[in-house]
Parts: structure tokens; sequence; C-alpha cells
């Protein structure tokens, strides 16, 4: 099993990550954002990869419910 590192000075001090992603929106792309309670870029990316399928079932309902704010569909991590 891969260990994580251990979060810099920065990311204590900036507290829970978020990630960014995109989803197709017909011709164009959708940005969201998935706010984590994790410490560290490299977990909050790899909670993402591994959570993939109900992430974008969450941004397309999101999406389809007009949930977008200043441009962004934002997401928490349950």
């Amino acid at each position: 099993m891969r260990k994580f590192p251990k979060p810099t000075e920065q990311e204590l001090k900036e507290g829970p990550q978020a990630v960014s992603f995109q989803i197709a929106n017909g011709n164009a792309r959708q940005t969201c954002i998935l706010q984590t309670t994790l410490p560290t870029k490299a977990q909050a990316q790899k909670y993402l990869l591994a959570n993939w399928p109900a992430v974008e079932k969450m941004a397309r309902d999101a999406l389809a419910m007009g949930a977008v704010e200043d441009g962004q569909i934002k997401l928490m991590m349950t």
C-alpha cells in the first residue's frame, strides 16, 4: 500500500484541499470543484479518481438543476 507524503506547511496552513475537474456539457466544458476534508492535494486527487462515478453523477445532477455559481459547480466530499 502506498503511503502519502506528510502534508506540507503550506497545505496545513491552507486546510482541507479542493480539486478541480471538468465535465462535458454538450460541445462545452463545465468546470467543477470538489471540496474535500483531506489534508493534501495528492489525497484529494486520489479520492476524486477512486470515486469518479459518484462525483461525476453529483456534478451532472447539479448541472441539470442549474446549481452553477460563478461559472463553476461546487461539490462537497461526503
